[in-house]
């Protein structure tokens, strides 16, 4: 099932790696977007989320905050 993933997200950020890597891995195409260049999408995450802080992930218009790999996991399907 293809689905809309992004993360907004910075390249500092350690959790903002962990959830690229949890996509990666379990071969889930996402859009990358990095909020520390592109002020449009950092208030585009703002504005969506409440939250200052990444990452932001979105799936298919839900809002996650932070790395949350049960939530991610129950949303995507995967046990």
């Amino acid at each position: 099932m293809l689905r809309n993933v992004k993360v907004y997200s910075t390249p500092t950020c350690p959790y903002c790696k962990m959830a690229k890597k949890f996509f990666q891995e379990n071969n889930i195409s996402f859009e990358d977007i990095d909020v520390s260049i592109n002020q449009t999408a950092a208030s585009e995450m703002i504005n969506k989320s409440g939250q200052m802080g990444v990452p932001v992930i979105e799936i298919d218009g839900k809002i996650i905050i932070g790395f949350n790999k049960p939530e991610i996991k129950t949303i995507l399907g995967l046990q």
